[in-house]
């Protein structure tokens, strides 16, 4: 599953950040991000594919930077649900500037002609504002839970992953809906 493979720093600054002060684990996730980024442009992806990866190393730049300037910021309290908002503008971006995310990775798993199509990008459009949506409401619920009940640990963990598992979930299934529909009427 290769979006899976561009949320890696993702989730992987999700667990560190829990168990390490925010400035080591931003500095964590930068240099996770940025490794992901190298070894996938070493691999030949073409920077269409990687709309994910640059975000999470612009994302953790900035958080790196924010947290040794300012260390005792509140926002070091919300920096859960600033990664999936963070996310969300990423994926929403992307569907503005008519580059949805989830496009340029899906064009490396069908052939081109598929790819050519307007029906290929409807789908893209459509699975990218799934995630964009699930990183809206997740997030935005996660700050809430930070503001309101910080310490409901288990809430945090099960919108963390439901944030990504719905979306990961409807990636998987929504191409086949598509395809069986297609079927039917040809």
């Amino acid at each position: 599953m290769n979006y899976l493979k561009s949320f890696l720093p993702w989730i992987a600054f999700a667990i560190v950040s829990t168990l390490t002060e925010w400035r080591w684990s931003a500095l964590i996730g930068l240099a996770l991000a940025a490794s992901v980024l190298l070894l996938e442009r070493r691999c030949g992806k073409a920077w269409d594919t990687l709309f994910i990866e640059v975000s999470a190393v612009s994302f953790f730049a900035l958080l790196a930077i924010w947290s040794f300037a300012d260390p005792t910021s509140p926002a070091k309290d919300y920096v859960g649900a600033l990664t999936d908002l963070w996310l969300a503008l990423t994926s929403w971006g992307s569907i503005a500037v008519r580059r949805p995310f989830t496009l340029g990775i899906a064009k490396t798993m069908v052939p081109p002609e598929i790819a050519a199509t307007a029906v290929f990008r409807k789908v893209n459009v459509v699975i990218t504002a799934v995630w964009a949506a699930s990183f809206t409401v997740a997030g935005m619920a996660e700050a809430l839970l930070f503001h309101f009940a910080p310490h409901a640990t288990v809430a945090l963990v099960v919108l963390k992953v439901l944030g990504f598992a719905v979306p990961i979930s409807f990636t998987i299934r929504y191409p086949r809906v598509v395809r069986a529909r297609a079927q039917q009427t040809a």
